[in-house]
């Protein structure tokens, strides 16, 4: 696969168009699974992880219905390459950062990705935009059946499928999904709905997952626990609590509108107009400004922009995007002024007008 395709696209999860994408950008659903035959990776030599990305390599590019698969050697990429499929969502960054035999297969719309010889022999990842999560699942059930035809998974008729983190044995299974939950942090309540969330046994990560801090307001909630569950059970335990989610989020928007209209007008017109003048912006910065205008599109407070647009701005404003966009390195001032003349370029026509 030659990445450079990718760069000046968007994947469908990103697309802006499933359902409640006001609020919940992707639904993600992912299977870690191991070959009965290998040790895990953190005890496997080096020839044995070259046999499983060989072995796993064929039988993953064999399931069509994954979509039109295409693999990528990750061991062979440049360290920008890498980092630009974790901000893509499509590898780990642990995979990114591991050494020795391993890759990923791709799906052309960026819906399927299974990562070879990353915590686990094998992470099968399915994201669909918005909330999602019903079909995700069927997706990613009819990958996992495939698969298991064809090669020997590690399982234990009491425990579950066998994984290399304790907290993943049982059905291997992770359902997460992706909020962007701007007001709740203005009005200081995610705090309290996050304590809630652990309280149940839901994890709360950043935007590129475990480890990771929450930029933009974009925060990602999983189940914590798999052993003992039913994979349908735990894609409804996160299911049924996301709409709780969005009613807190539409809620706390409704409130700023309401009690702090001008206040909530003045921070998103600030937000859009630093970002349509800049000439020079962090990643950082960008992400907090980007977060108030795309609330500020969806409660009608700007009009002449699109949230697919938006979406695509939070990814490509990323520095490895941004240097690949440019089509070359560039060190961290530099970047910051490229990533302020890309936010100008494309929102300043946006709205009509132009600017270099």
């Amino acid at each position: 696969m030659d990445l450079n395709e990718l760069v000046s696209t968007s994947g469908e999860w990103l697309r802006g168009s499933g359902p409640e994408s006001d609020i919940v950008i992707s639904s993600r659903i992912r299977l870690a699974r191991n070959l009965a035959e290998f040790p895990f990776i953190s005890r496997a030599t080096q020839q044995d992880r070259t046999e499983i990305e060989n072995t796993l390599r064929d039988r993953v590019l064999e399931v069509q219905e994954s979509g039109e698969l295409e693999y990528v050697n990750v061991n062979d990429l440049k360290v920008i390459d890498r980092q630009f499929l974790v901000e893509r969502q499509l590898i780990s960054r642990e995979h990114a950062e591991s050494e020795g035999a391993r890759g990923v297969a791709i799906a052309r719309n960026e819906q399927v990705s299974l990562m070879i010889n990353e915590e686990d022999h094998l992470r099968i990842q399915v994201m669909h935009s918005g909330l999602d999560l019903q079909s995700a699942w069927e997706q990613i059930d009819q990958i996992d059946s495939l698969l298991a035809q064809k090669v020997n998974f590690a399982y234990h008729p009491k425990l579950g499928f066998l994984t290399a983190c304790p907290t993943n044995v049982g059905t291997g299974l992770r359902v997460s999904v992706m909020l962007h939950l701007p007001a709740l942090v203005i009005t200081r309540q995610i705090d309290k709905v996050f304590r809630s969330l652990q309280k149940i046994s839901l994890a709360v990560r950043g935007l590129y997952g475990e480890g990771s801090q929450a930029m933009g307001d974009f925060y990602q909630i999983s189940n914590q626990i798999t052993l003992g569950k039913k994979e349908n059970d735990l894609v409804k335990q996160v299911g049924d609590i996301v709409p709780k989610l969005i009613e807190y989020e539409r809620k706390a928007r409704d409130f700023l509108v309401r009690e702090s209209h001008e206040n909530l007008h003045d921070k998103v017109a600030r937000a859009y107009g630093i970002l349509r003048t800049a000439q020079t912006i962090s990643s950082e910065e960008t992400m907090h400004l980007l977060s108030s205008v795309r609330m500020g599109v969806n409660l009608g407070l700007i009009e002449d922009l699109q949230i697919p647009l938006l979406n695509e701005l939070f990814i490509h404003t990323q520095p490895a995007h941004l240097q690949k966009l440019r089509g070359v390195e560039l060190d961290t001032a530099d970047r910051n002024i490229e990533r302020a003349r890309y936010l100008r370029r494309h929102l300043n026509k946006s709205n009509g007008d132009e600017a270099n």
